[in-house]
């Protein structure tokens, strides 16, 4: 197998997110003839850490990963949610270090859609009074934005509203008066200060609404807003596109532990499709991510969760926040993986990081099975078992049934897992992994430069 006979390359996480996408993409976008990278699913909640070389850190939400590299182009597709303020803010910052021509290399497909200050404010109120209930979000709106696209369509706004400031401006009207009716009779009675008064204010501010219009016009005179034949040209350039993924698989809107999902598809299916509607004919490679141990940022079930591990194993570039709150460490579990690698179609290699991260732990861990103690229920349909442990977990017939999602859910707090233990050094653990998932391990990353991966093609070079 050779990289370069690959005329696109996709990415996607297998886990919960933060499985190292951004430092791969960037990786990738160095080697010879690699040219855009596309980012086809999520929106402004991804946080891809990439470290270059020479020690300059950035944290990409919606620009490539691929962006320190000099030409490299990014291509947000109509399946990509953006937040043009958060944008501007991210830019500010790729130009401290040193990325001085983020948005002249950046296109924006003229139906993505836009998430508003109000939808925001909404999403972070309705997180709020949920309590001790929260769902994980990452108080960014882009649940909110998908809800109200499926329920409103053509009214909300999408990039190629940006540009005429009245049509922004009665569809922002229109959102805010949406999200408010939304939110307003669950307020009642309710004290308002702090955070949630802040938020609330939002609706209130006879300013904003305006200034955000005003800003989403000089915004869009900033980037290039295309349509579907962009991409059509890209793909029948020389050299390689990268589609690059958000979150992890197993958050995914349908496939994901419902509620504890995002509004998102993680699978490779909208890679698949704009690859598709573009005419591309060429090869296409399937990279599936996962760390040398699991992790999850926020509420929902993790079975292989180890209170231990979290605090040995500290993430320089994941911490507690007020949205999802913790960062959560447990072993590699490999019934999750295996439905993730199921629910995606399956991929054509691994691509294993943190490997330099679990090197500190004397033994190295892995989840095989479960067991569930406490549940009485038939686990038949939604699990397969094998002399009374679970061994993996069924993908849904129907798609778009989240009461089953749910029930899974339920049933994955109970379940507890069956752990084996190996020597802990690299070659044991990529052994262990490819042969358990029956997969060859095609990227290894052993720190957060490109310098510290690790190739397992027949050939191989850089940028």
């Amino acid at each position: 197998m050779k990289l370069n006979e690959y005329q696109a390359i996709l990415t996607a996480d297998l886990g919960f997110g933060d499985a190292g996408k951004g430092s791969i993409v960037d990786a990738l976008a160095r080697f010879p003839g690699a040219h855009t990278v596309v980012r086809y699913n999520g929106g402004g909640q991804a946080a891809h850490n990439v470290v270059t070389p020479d020690g300059r850190h950035h944290t990409f939400a919606q620009f490539g990963s691929g962006s320190f590299i000099p030409d490299t182009l990014t291509y947000l597709s109509r399946f990509m949610i953006i937040q043009p303020l958060s944008m501007l803010a991210e830019e500010r910052h790729l130009h401290e270090v040193g990325v001085n021509d983020a948005f002249l290399r950046m296109s924006i497909d003229r139906r993505a859609l836009v998430t508003s200050p109000y939808q925001q404010s909404a999403n972070r109120i309705k997180e709020m009074l949920r309590g001790g209930a929260r769902h994980g979000s990452c108080g960014m709106g882009v649940g909110e934005t998908m809800s109200d696209w499926l329920q409103h369509g053509e009214s909300v706004l999408f990039a190629g509203d940006l540009p005429d400031r009245s049509v922004a401006m009665e569809k922002l009207r229109f959102m805010r008066d949406a999200k408010w009716a939304e939110i307003e009779n669950s307020l009642v009675g309710m004290p308002l200060s702090g955070e949630l008064a802040r938020e609330v204010n939002v609706f209130h501010d006879p300013k904003l609404l305006l200034a955000t219009a005003e800003v989403y016009q000089y915004f869009a005179g900033l980037v290039a807003l295309v349509d579907d034949d962009y991409l059509r040209r890209m793909v029948h350039q020389p050299g390689q596109i990268i589609f690059e993924g958000a979150q992890g698989v197993l958050l995914d809107e349908w496939y994901g532990f419902h509620p504890y999902t995002s509004w998102s598809t993680y699978t490779f299916q909208n890679a698949l499709t704009l690859l598709e509607e573009a005419g591309f004919g060429g090869r296409a490679l399937k990279l599936g991510l996962t760390r040398a141990f699991a992790t999850r940022h926020g509420a929902g079930p993790f079975v292989s969760e180890d209170g231990d591990l979290s605090m040995q194993i500290p993430d320089h570039h994941n911490g507690d926040n007020p949205w999802q709150r913790q960062f959560r460490v447990g072993h590699l579990d490999y019934v999750a993986l295996r439905y993730a690698l199921d629910v995606i179609g399956g991929v054509d290699g691994l691509v294993v990081t943190n490997l330099d991260r679990i090197a500190t732990q004397a033994g190295w861990f892995t989840c095989d099975a479960y067991t569930a103690p406490n549940v009485e229920q038939d686990l038949d349909a939604h699990f397969y078992t094998s002399n009374g442990r679970v061994t993996g977990i069924r993908v849904p017939q129907e798609k778009t049934d989240l009461d089953r999602q749910a029930v899974l859910t339920r049933l994955l707090f109970e379940m507890r897992p069956v752990y084996r233990q190996y020597e802990n050094k690299p070659a044991v653990i990529l052994e262990k992994i490819s042969k358990s998932l029956n997969l060859p391990v095609l990227i290894t990353s052993s720190g957060p430069t490109a310098l510290e991966k690790r190739y397992y093609f027949d050939e191989t070079g850089s940028k």
